[in-house]
């Protein structure tokens, strides 16, 4: 009963933000939404109610100029039997929660191997939900935190996409002793020459238009970043069944962009369990990619140190198309 009253829940659309609504008024259906659906603690919801509070613009998007080009009962009219066929028992079995999927590499590994999950959707981590945006990279890696969940290293983020969790490849030596932008920088380079080889995205080895949530468009007075002037014209969570990577996560491509961490030394590598993170790392293309491809968006390609701070800086960066997932180490 609770998981068709959860279900019903969706695609009723709590999380559409409507024109009439205010921003808090959004808020507060989104967390009705997110206590039912992943049955999240009372103290949990006081935490995650506290760090939206310390925002005036963190949620689904202005309501008063976005346009969402789908509703959430679209997106779950989309889906092949509906909503409920994003339920996986055997990974929550092994991620001990809703909408995670294990991270691993199947070559060499079964899922249950798995030493941390990812979440499936952009946070709120919820099929037909819309993604939360206008978060700083502190933000999201507390949000994370507050459902016992933690903030995503780059290569984590990637073997997602990729379809197989590699060890971590960071060259620290590149990072020693220079300014964190000259840091990120080399490290970069470095990177994405080893990879540009291989490069794929988390559905295939080509860009498709089409195939996720990427046909969205800006609004007409969008200035590059104004709250009051650039709608979160975002799509519902998942409402592209086929923008799935080969470990079952969705939007990766497409939809919003997602905050990880880039650690630049061993010690700021949130999969370890440390607590002093790196600097901010963007990954993953937006809900314009396939009308305006900004730059490249390959799933283990780094991106220069736009907006560039320490991860848990209070001025890390916020937009209108950048969100987040996270992540949990398990085992």
């Amino acid at each position: 009963m609770f998981r068709l009253a959860a279900l019903a829940l969706i695609a009723a659309g709590l999380s559409a933000p409507a024109g009439a609504n205010t921003l808090q008024e959004n808020n507060q259906a989104l967390f009705r939404q997110m206590q039912q659906v992943l049955r999240l603690s009372p103290a949990m919801m006081t935490r995650i109610k506290q760090i939206f509070a310390g925002s005036s613009i963190i949620g689904q998007g202005n309501p008063a100029i976005t346009k969402h080009p789908m509703t959430p009962a679209q997106c779950a009219a989309r889906i092949p039997g509906g909503i409920g066929a994003y339920t996986n028992r055997t990974f929550e079995r092994i991620c001990g929660a809703k909408y995670m999927a294990p991270l691993y590499d199947p070559a060499t590994q079964r899922p249950q191997d798995a030493k941390a999950c990812i979440d499936q959707f952009e946070f709120p981590d919820i099929p037909c939900a819309y993604p939360i945006v206008w978060v700083k990279a502190s933000e999201a890696a507390q949000l994370c935190a507050a459902e016992g969940k933690r903030i995503c290293d780059a290569h984590e983020w990637e073997g997602a996409c990729q379809g197989a969790l590699g060890p971590p490849d960071y060259n620290f030596s590149l990072a020693r002793g220079v300014p964190m932008d000259v840091a990120v920088q080399r490290m970069r380079l470095d990177h994405n020459a080893k990879y540009a080889a291989t490069k794929r995205w988390s559905y295939g080895p080509t860009y498709q238009t089409g195939i996720c949530a990427a046909g969205s468009f800006k609004s007409p007075g969008c200035n590059g970043g104004n709250f009051n002037g650039c709608g979160s014209n975002t799509y519902p969570a998942g409402s592209f069944p086929n923008c799935k990577s080969p470990l079952g996560v969705y939007d990766l491509n497409g939809n919003a962009a997602e905050h990880m961490n880039l650690p630049l030394a061993p010690d700021q590598m949130a999969s370890t369990g440390s607590k002093t993170l790196g600097v901010t790392e963007m990954k993953g293309s937006w809900f314009i990619w396939d009308s305006y491809r900004a730059h490249p968006d390959w799933c283990r390609w780094r991106a220069p140190f736009w907006h560039g701070t320490k991860v848990m800086s209070p001025y890390s960066h916020e937009n209108y198309h950048l969100g987040f997932r996270c992540c949990k180490t398990i085992n």
